[in-house]
């Protein structure tokens, strides 16, 4: 057994989250316990962590990470369960040698005044530098990771395992060598996934260009073709114009041949079905080596490839005069001459998205590049069946429509890159024979002719394949490791829906391809985190946050509960200093009924108590709290956590520290032993139940506290997840009945301003529930200050001048004497809903007006609107107080 700590030798007035947070973490490090024990008897709890970037700092999306994956990994801990949470970093090529590179442009260097191993060693040392970092930030929000299996997917196991994978693959013929169109990174000079492209709305041209057209001995004729383009530049590659088989307009030119502008190349105009006959002109030209819709016509037809563009974005000798020139510098002069010569019909404005480089922001281009790919249909049919036959279940479950559709239209995998750093690609050519070696362990020969003169592809492997293997390469695959059979599949993988395509599906792919299995049981998909005006978050608009700030602000506790219960799995939440407040204000919330607790119970625990000691309000806490545990674990077996969140949080705040002490203090001054001894043994009780309840959510503050505790031996973390016990529907309805009436007067006295101290006269109608209410009275007449209190179980007459107030099943009656001015309140009413009615017509008459509708940003017209919703909802509320003061 764990030996408990107190955190503080005594418990502060407040709770102050920067002297605890730390020595809490360090005391859960030191003792082991995040390291689970492998147990046969038992089946474990396995997430593998999405490796950060070892570039990166802390960031959003690890803090819903870890505020989700260590939920549930303290959760299923408590439960007993072998818990193991994985943790590790990825290499992240391209990002990672972004970072060096600019530190070495500093320096005035580029990597190839280095030469690749120099450059390598670099890194390397940059990563034992800077590496840790974003580990010791996932500690700063609790993360519970088993520390002593850290992974790194450069680390040697992992590298084994890439390079047996590609093996595998290659032999089973899945992985190929092609020339194909490929998303090119002239600043990363490297080929990009698809998925890595981000594609941004941006305000261009569309040029329309004369193609002349030729007569059969190829010679210029007086027509013209007019195509429409927003890349100029690419006209230099054409090879083709294309229509559409069934657009009229053209019939006719199918089959003759254009005239290329500047390059004078003959070009045949084909016919095709991919073409859009209302884009431009509905002729469009063709460039198989730059774009990849125009690879695929020209498959289809037959046409030549030319490429007018070299990897670093610049015009090559193809582009004829122009060779030499950036690509823009290109278009620039080209439009020139074409305008000069009188083939620029126009340009008009046009929006469209272009593809930038998701790492640096650059403008891919299409081009045409040897590549190594990976046939995908044939994994990605077994891995959508997982799906379908429930092997694999999505949370929400709205995102299998969207894994599906994904699936059923995926293309091939170019996993080359064109980088230093990374899991370089473990092929061989032989300079001899000109063969390829593909093999696990770096050979010394030629497979084919023996020959010593082989060469190592130059190239990488994309990160996301070795990501893809992430679920068992950490746990020793391809060897039969005790880890891979025990802790493999995993159970759950928590992460972004935005990275479905990226991870979630080649995990999917990967996975069962190699390990016979699906990588894990359950995809929990969280949403993104945006701003307090619903927008998302991005350096351009200035609105990131960084979480060690909100920490540093609000705690670890409060930023994780706010993450945690802002909205529903799947679903985007937005992030603002009035709900952090609200989460910190409960955990200062959650110290103070501790204090008071501890003070009033002292340092003993108390002994059993006999249950026919406990009155209706110790019974009533103790039937709520096994309610609530039972609603809890069931909603978090449901990956229903936000909702399980909110039900702690409001029997936490609202039944026991808003009602149960208040209670508790007055059944305290009965004065008998036995009363008292059973108001602390529930007190304590609940608080635990409470506590355990909690620490998945807010780790920190609840371990603290149950340090304080009186002979309490372990741990919080270790301890217990609650079990519910019986529940006493009677007790609950009686004192549902008494917090109702209490209520309702203070609902009434708060919009009265009644003095905190002045009682009021108080008539409660209950019908059979008059006993009941009876038996409750000193409760009632103290926290509603009520005096004189007037309890009945018939008919009674309502008073001339009173409230009336339904409470539940009972009828509340609050004279007017005594309470209020009852003219003067009257006449303040009146303003209110003068002034409400008011405000109401002008937010009407803006909402009315097109101008205002049409062209004000979308969140400023939602906001207007919702704000006429409180309005008509608070004159609702004034016309009712009208009604009630006659």
């Amino acid at each position: 057994m764990l030996t408990g700590e107190k955190f503080q030798t005594t418990m502060p007035s407040a709770y102050d989250h920067s002297q605890i947070e730390q020595k809490v973490y360090e005391v859960w490090e030191r003792s082991g316990i995040f390291t689970p024990k492998i147990d046969w008897s038992r089946k474990p709890f396995t997430i593998v962590i999405p490796p950060p970037n070892v570039t990166g700092e802390l960031h959003n999306g690890h803090s819903f990470q870890v505020a989700f994956e260590d939920l549930m990994i303290r959760w299923r801990r408590m439960q007993g369960i072998p818990a193991l949470w994985l943790p590790g970093t990825d290499h992240a090529g391209i990002a990672t040698q972004n970072v060096v590179e600019r530190e070495l442009a500093k320096q005035g260097k580029t990597r190839s005044d280095l030469g690749r191993e120099a450059f390598e060693q670099m890194v390397w040392d940059w990563r034992e530098k800077y590496g840790g970092i974003i580990l010791q930030q996932l500690r700063r929000l609790g993360a519970s990771c088993d520390w002593s299996r850290e992974r790194f997917t450069m680390d040697s196991m992992l590298s084994r395992a890439v390079r047996e994978a590609f093996v595998r693959l290659y032999n089973k013929g899945l992985i190929y060598q092609g020339n194909y169109i490929v998303n090119w990174c002239p600043r990363c000079s490297s080929a990009i996934s698809d998925l890595e492209v981000d594609h941004e709305e941006t305000e261009g041209k569309l040029y329309y260009v004369r193609y002349r057209l030729a007569d059969e001995a190829g010679r210029h004729s007086d027509q013209f073709v007019t195509v429409a383009t927003t890349r100029p530049e690419t006209i230099l590659g054409d090879t083709g114009v294309a229509v559409h088989p069934d657009d009229e307009r053209y019939k006719a030119l199918v089959g003759r041949r254009a005239i290329l502008p500047a390059i004078r190349r003959l070009i045949p105009i084909i016919a095709d079905p991919a073409v859009d006959p209302k884009f431009g002109t509905g002729a469009v030209k063709v460039t198989p080596a730059h774009d990849p819709n125009d690879f695929d016509i020209g498959q289809r037809a037959g046409l030549p490839i030319v490429v007018a563009m070299d990897e670093a974005a610049r015009m090559n000798q193809e582009a004829g005069p122009y060779a030499g020139l950036d690509r823009y510098e290109c278009r620039r002069r080209l439009v020139a001459d074409l305008e000069r010569d009188g083939l620029l019909v126009k340009i008009e404005p046009h929006t469209h998205a272009v593809g930038h480089c998701q790492r640096c922001n650059t403008v891919i281009e299409p081009l045409l590049s040897k590549q190594w790919f990976v046939k995908i249909k044939p994994l990605a049919e077994p891995a959508s069946e997982a799906v379908r036959n429930g092997s694999i279940h999505f949370v929400p479950e709205r995102f299998t429509k969207i894994y599906f559709n994904w699936m059923e239209n995926i293309r091939d995998w170019c996993i080359s890159r064109q980088l230093w750093w990374g899991h370089r690609i473990p092929v061989w050519y032989c300079d001899d024979c000109g063969e390829m070696t593909v093999a696990i362990a770096d050979p010394t020969n030629c497979s084919h002719c023996g020959s010593a003169n082989i060469q190592q592809d130059p190239d990488v492997l994309d990160t996301w394949f070795s990501s893809g293997l992430w679920p068992f390469s950490t746990l020793g695959w391809p060897d039969d490791s005790e880890d891979l059979r025990y802790f493999y599949p995993t159970s759950v993988m928590e992460t972004g829906y935005d990275i479905i395509f990226f991870w979630v599906a080649r995990m999917i792919m990967l996975g069962i391809e190699f390990t016979g299995q699906p990588p894990f049981r359950v995809v929990y998909l969280h949403g993104l985190l945006r701003d307090a005006k619903g927008e998302k978050m991005s350096k351009s608009k200035g609105n990131v946050v960084n979480p060690l700030d909100l920490i540093a602000k609000y705690g670890a506790d409060a930023l994780r509960f706010t993450i945690v219960t802002g909205g529903s799995p799947g679903q985007d939440q937005k992030m603002s200093d009035s709900r952090l407040e609200g989460s910190r204000n409960f955990a200062n919330k959650l110290w103070n009924a501790a204090r008071f607790v501890l003070m009033t119970v002292g340092d003993d625990r108390p002994a059993a108590v006999d249950p026919a000691d406990l009155g209706v309000t110790e019974r009533w806490i103790l039937s709520r709290a096994n309610r609530t545990v039972e609603d809890v674990t069931r909603l978090m077996e449901d990956y229903q956590f936000g909702e399980a969140g909110r039900i702690i949080y409001d029997f936490a705040w609202g039944e026991f520290c808003d009602w149960y002490l208040e209670l508790a203090k007055i059944r305290l001054q009965d004065g008998s032993d036995r009363t008292r001894q059973a108001v602390h043994h529930t007190l304590l009780s609940v608080l635990e139940t409470i506590l355990r309840l909690l620490h998945p959510f807010m780790p920190f503050v609840t371990e603290a506290i149950w340090g304080h505790l009186p002979n309490r031996n372990g741990l919080l973390v270790v301890a217990n997840w609650p079990v519910a016990g019986p529940t006493d529907s009677p007790a609950e309805e009686e004192i549902g009945q008494v917090v109702e009436v209490v209520r309702a007067i203070r609902n009434v006295r708060a919009e009265f301003r009644v003095p905190a101290g002045s009682a009021v006269a108080a008539i409660v109608v209950a019908g059979d529930r008059a006993p009941r209410l009876e038996s409750n009275r000193p409760a009632i007449e103290r926290l509603a200050r009520t005096s004189p209190l007037t309890i009945v179980g018939g008919l009674a007459q309502r008073p001339t001048e009173a409230f009336h107030l339904l409470a539940g099943v009972a009828e509340v009656y609050l004279p007017f004497t005594g309470m209020i001015d009852l003219a003067k309140e009257r006449e303040r009413t009146a303003v209110e809903i003068e002034q409400t009615r008011q405000k109401i017509a002008r937010v009407e008459e803006r909402l009315s007006s097109d101008g205002f509708v049409n062209k004000a940003p979308a969140e400023v017209v939602e906001r207007e609107r919702g704000r006429l919703a409180e309005l008509n909802e608070q004159v609702a509320k004034l016309i009712a107080r009208a009604e009630a003061l006659g």
